[in-house]
């Protein structure tokens, strides 16, 4: 099928190798599934880990199963940037390319956008479905692989993917010259904030909107708590919450990566008295306990993008290098960093686009470049815009009670 309302006249078929995808996370597991479904498509996965161990709460956004541009821009955060950044055109061909998706991968993405999951879940889930399909098409290699590796495991007419990560295997590499070994090359960067995401489970209903996030912090000073609506989730009698506490810089470093509540309360008791505070307000007005403890994680909240997400920039340069004669992507977390739990339903969206592209070989790859580059770039713009408007209003929900503090961080014209 046609991705676009316009299709560049083709006398033959690109040829068909294989496609390496290195990172086998969520959007690594999920590209290959996509793929799968390509007739004749033989996929290669590469993996470090032997396990999946990330036990983390995550739920995939609405917009990955909209089967309309009406339901695609709801969000009331972004809907009115997607309307602003796509062609309806171009939008709809994207919807139709997802209703041909398998059952088996559809019905997994309506579960996880209703509820919760952890992410070795959603990792197990789908290597478990690839390998239930037994198409002899996927196989899988547990090892860490070079970017040298890498280009030369190709052979002609192969692709590479890039999925590993924010410490990106091939991206600083994607920009021509004579500093491939500088880092940072082809990455611009902001940073937001430092954080400390906190999850915990609770034994009664419980749903949190603005007003909640402003009232049950009415009594916090200096730190608030607040939690994420799209992030508090009903299931089976349990509602997870998931929420940002800001931290200076000092206090994240002298922080692990990882611990629970009661190290916080040990340590730094002011910031566990906002959260302890927001949850005895919750429990007052629900009559329910938390279950298990608080499970907290410290990040840096930075949004990033790579200014070229394929090897254009290299088949262009005419110069004699493997990177001139492979084309390689970025997805995930490889091509762009989305803080406030935006990650994996973006790499799932952009897997989408990719693996539509790659499936159509009347497409000349000098074309599947371009196309790529400018949806990238939306989707850049996209997250840069939804990650400063979610700061802004966070640092506005801080000082709302602040007159001076709230005037002097609106800027109205």
């Amino acid at each position: 099928m046609t991705l676009t309302s316009t299709m560049p006249a083709v006398t033959e078929l690109r040829p068909q190798g294989r496609i390496h995808i290195v990172g086998a996370g969520p959007v690594g597991l999920f590209l290959a599934a996509l793929l799968q479904e390509a007739e004749g498509q033989e996929i290669r996965l590469y993996e470090r880990r032997s396990e999946y161990t990330r036990t983390r709460m995550v739920s995939l956004a609405k917009y990955l199963v909209a089967d309309s541009i009406e339901s695609y821009r709801e969000d009331p955060v972004d809907g009115q940037d997607v309307e602003a950044l796509y062609d309806p055109v171009e939008l709809e061909a994207r919807l139709a390319y997802r209703r041909t998706v398998a059952p088996d991968l559809r019905a997994l993405l309506e579960e996880w956008s209703r509820g919760f999951v952890r992410l070795n879940d959603v990792e197990s889930r789908l290597t478990e479905l690839i390998e239930s399909r037994d198409t002899g098409t996927v196989d899988r290699k547990s090892h860490t692989v070079t970017p040298d590796e890498a280009l030369e495991m190709l052979e002609p007419d192969d692709i590479l993917v890039d999925c590993t990560g924010t410490r990106s295997l091939m991206r600083d590499l994607l920009l021509p010259g004579a500093d491939l070994d500088a880092p940072g090359r082809n990455t611009q960067q902001f940073h937001l904030e430092y954080s400390l995401v906190i999850t915990f489970l609770y034994g009664e209903h419980y749903e949190c909107n603005e007003y909640c996030k402003y009232y049950k912090n009415v009594d916090s000073t200096g730190y608030k708590f607040i939690p994420a609506v799209h992030r508090t989730c009903y299931d089976n009698g349990v509602t997870h919450v998931t929420g940002i506490v800001s931290i200076s810089k000092e206090e994240f470093e002298a922080m692990p990566s990882r611990f629970d509540g009661a190290w916080l309360r040990e340590h730094f008791p002011g910031v566990a008295a906002s959260m302890d505070n927001f949850i005895d307000q919750v429990k007052r007005e629900t009559n329910g306990e938390l279950i298990g403890d608080l499970d907290i994680t410290r990040i840096p909240l930075d949004v990033y993008h790579a200014w070229h997400n394929t090897t254009r920039r290299w088949s262009e340069s005419g110069l004699d290098h493997p990177l001139a004669r492979t084309p390689v992507f970025l997805l995930g977390d490889s091509a762009i960093g989305s803080p406030y739990f935006q990650s994996i339903s973006l790499g799932f969206e952009c897997a989408f686009f990719l693996a539509g592209h790659l499936a159509n070989r009347a497409l000349p790859m000098s074309l599947v470049n371009e196309r790529y580059e400018t949806f990238m770039y939306q989707q850049w713009l996209r997250v840069y815009m939804r990650s400063q408007m979610i700061k802004h209003n966070k640092d506005l929900l801080q000082v709302v009670d602040d007159t001076d503090r709230l005037l002097a961080r609106l800027h109205v014209y």
